[in-house]
């Protein structure tokens, strides 16, 4: 038996040795690096250099779970007999997470996990800490040597064959625990800090995603102002170039949440900011709101949310501004969607059209109850500000210019069929990337032009509705995460779960 191979009856022990070997192994590759950057020449370090991610592994011979099993949650439990299997990075910034899936595979079937180290090596660029950069150190001789001594990303072990439903979960062969394996993870990892300029650790688990910087302008005063308020239930703000701002009051165990969460770097700063910024509410348990401002377009939207999914948020809900669809409906309204028709064409090889995207009632339910809360309108007045029907999201920009008379499929006929009401560039990208990815997920768009009955979009009108639609929209969207935190557990649905889904959130 391979002597670093454990088991364990208890979660902690798991996660303890889980973080032993990835730190032995990642030290290995940082000094083996160090001494490769510093070597006259390359022919002093001929030898590969190479180390592996730890696993943690269930086999059981039952279908039945415990009857100790905790069925109130719709994950924690493998499908049935076999062995499963899935490689583990970052430990420190997924502590709780680990722990709380050890803990329930432990409950649900009573068998020990067992701990050891992979064969899948750690690619040498995953291994560095944070801050480091060594791409200034290499000379070119070395540069060109570095895959002879060490593994480098490898994108045939970074794909989402798991979570797309294009890996057979039924046979003898060893099956997966979690959708993402931990190269694809360490991936998405540093893809996170190039496109939003905060650490990893920084973001919460409930989300905001906008399509504009208004939205970010009124998330940052009210970040402020919470920094203000000793009594506010947030413990830190942290803008991109790791800038964190402190609420007045904190203990240390809170000064050190807030350190670990920036992995120990505050900045300052960016000369300029990352094409997709994120900002972050941070609470001590981590159950705070981070905000993404994603731009414009679906491409965008996936390239986030495909980044930000990895984290196993609890929730994201998009934020932004549509045109309206229909004549009844006025600038500065409200559209809460139920269903998507998606023209966005980026997910569609991924996850195919056939496929439905369901409305989640515990995120309709909170976004309803807020938009209550945040206007006072109840009843039938509620009806005159809030409506509920299906957003149709498109990759042009310039629909309006397509053709809307004549044998072809026209906007206006497709709008109509599918009975849509309002039209962005985002929300079914996000929403089927939620549903993809088993991250509940919804929508609340404001109006900001009605395009096929005459009101465009013009500078006046535009600034006007800014001023006096922004904030309340970010007003709801915050309450609404708020109610959402308090259902807990019970926010994943099983909707999202298929009949042989992995054990892992």
């Amino acid at each position: 038996m391979n002597p670093s191979v454990t088991f364990h009856q208890s979660a902690e022990g798991a996660l303890a040795a889980v973080q032993g070997i990835y730190d032995a192994s990642v030290q290995t590759l940082r000094q083996g690096l160090q001494a490769f950057v510093q070597s006259p020449s390359v022919a002093a370090h001929p030898e590969r250099i190479r180390a592996c991610y730890p696993y943690v592994k269930l086999v059981t011979q039952s279908v039945a779970t415990s009857h100790l099993a905790n069925k109130s949650v719709s994950y924690g439990f493998v499908s049935g007999a076999g062995t499963f299997q899935t490689t583990l990075t970052r430990p420190d910034l997924f502590r709780h997470y680990y722990r709380t899936q050890f803990e329930l595979l432990l409950q649900n079937h009573g068998v020990a996990l067992e701990v050891g180290t992979s064969d899948t090596p750690i690619p040498v660029h995953f291994s560095l800490a944070e801050n480091d950069h060594i791409e200034g150190q290499l000379k070119v001789e070395h540069r060109r040597r570095l895959a002879d001594v060490f593994d480098l990303p490898d994108l045939t072990a970074v794909d989402d064959v798991i979570a797309n439903g294009d890996i057979e979960l039924w046979g003898e062969d060893v099956q997966p625990l979690a959708l993402f394996t931990a190269p694809r993870v360490d991936y998405s990892l540093h893809r996170l800090r190039h496109y939003t300029g905060t650490s990893p650790g920084a973001f919460q688990n409930f989300l905001l995603l906008t399509n504009y910087q208004f939205y970010i302008d009124e998330f940052m005063a009210l970040g402020k102002s919470e920094m203000a308020n000793p009594t506010s239930e947030y413990i830190a703000f942290i803008e991109p170039g790791n800038v964190v701002t402190m609420r007045e009051g904190l203990t240390d165990a809170e000064r050190a949440i807030v350190s670990e969460a920036v992995m120990g770097q505050t900045g300052e700063p960016p000369a300029r900011l990352p094409q997709m910024p994120a900002f972050h509410l941070v609470r001590a348990d981590r159950s705070g709101i981070s905000m993404v401002n994603i731009g414009v377009g679906p491409s965008n939207a996936k390239t986030m949310t495909d980044h930000i999914a990895v984290l196993r948020p609890h929730a994201w809900v998009m934020l932004g501004h549509c045109a309206g669809l229909r004549n009844s409906q006025a600038l500065g309204d409200y559209v809460l969607a139920h269903a998507y028709v998606r023209e966005d064409h980026v997910l569609d090889e991924e996850l195919p059209l056939w496929v439905p995207i369901p409305a989640l009632a515990e995120v309709q339910v909170a976004l309803s109850q807020a938009v209550q809360e945040i206007t006072q309108f109840t009843g039938s007045d509620l009806k005159q500000v809030l409506r509920t029907g299906t957003v149709a999201s498109t990759d042009n920009r310039n629909w309006e210019l397509l053709p809307f008379t004549g044998e072809r499929s026209t906007p206006a006929k497709r709008f109509s069929q599918s009975r849509a009401i309002a039209l962005d560039m985002e929300s079914a990208t996000i929403a089927a990337n939620g549903f993809r990815f088993r991250v509940p997920y919804g929508t609340l768009l404001c109006v900001s032009d009605k395009p096929l009955h005459g009101e465009i979009k013009l500078p006046g009108m535009a600034n006007h509705f800014y001023k006096e639609r922004v904030n309340q929209h970010l007003q709801i969207g915050i309450r609404a995460l708020e109610i959402l935190r308090r259902t807990g557990e019970g926010l994943h649905s099983r909707k999202l779960r298929s009949f042989n889904e992995v054990a892992f959130q």
